[in-house]
């Protein structure tokens, strides 16, 4: 009789001696080979990795990268990522997390340049738009069908909160102005965002363009569009 095969940490079958992959392979290649000191991180690592991923991301899609590849596109071993980043999604996250955070202070930059509270909203609309044409594999990390889970990374899930939170505050400040319907501001923020969502996305599909073919053309289309969301939103 063939003898049983053994079985892994996770009760599956499995050979002996077999590589372990996942959190297993990240220790492993963090403590080195034996008899071989561990390759220590490197000053600025974790950034270099975030931006070898964004541009790997930006050719091939959230799907179409390895850590292998953004080590070897980053100038660096194949076991330095994981001083970071214990797998794949781990590193999706990472990128994700850098992209809300960088749309909200796009976001926040906007706001000065306008007076009154509602076209402060609006202004965060059009600095949406610029953002996710400017920044499309972060748009597909952010929100894609490949987004990893922002329950899993609590890092991610507070960048995404306050990014909302932008948006809240405003419709609340235009509320406080009487120049936003009055409700519940999480739910007007919500319409706003999905609005401004779906424009960008159409205009990084590439499904506008014979609506919007300059970077004039998209300002100009991104500024009608939140005009009638500003009217859509006005007090009855």
């Amino acid at each position: 009789m063939a003898p049983a095969p053994a079985m892994s940490r996770r009760g599956r079958p499995g050979r002996s001696g077999s590589r372990r992959t996942g959190r297993g392979s990240a220790k492993a290649l963090r403590r080195g080979r034996a008899g071989t000191p561990p390759e220590p991180p490197t000053a600025g690592l974790r950034d270099r990795l975030l931006d070898a991923a964004t541009a790997l991301i930006a050719e091939a899609g959230p799907r179409g990268f390895s850590l292998r590849e953004v080590a070897r596109r980053a100038r660096v071993s194949e076991a330095a990522p994981y001083w970071h980043f214990d797998d794949k999604e781990a590193l999706l996250a990472a990128v994700a997390e850098r992209g809300f955070l960088e749309l909200a202070a796009s976001m926040q930059n906007a706001r000065p340049a306008h007076d009154d509270p509602l076209s402060r909203f609006q202004a965060l609309g059009i600095a949406y738009v610029r953002f996710a044409l400017r920044h499309p594999s972060y748009l597909r990390v952010m929100f894609g069908a490949a987004a990893p889970s922002r329950a899993a990374h609590p890092a991610l899930l507070e960048a995404a909160g306050r990014t909302f939170e932008v948006l809240v505050a405003a419709i609340v400040e235009a509320q406080r102005a009487r120049q936003v319907v009055a409700g519940d501001p999480e739910d007007l923020a919500i319409a706003g965002w999905s609005l401004t969502h779906g424009l960008a996305e159409l205009l990084v599909d590439g499904k506008l363009r014979a609506r919007a073919t300059s970077e004039d053309d998209i300002e100009a289309l991104a500024r009608r569009v939140t005009e009638i969301l500003g009217l859509g939103l006005l007090p009855r």
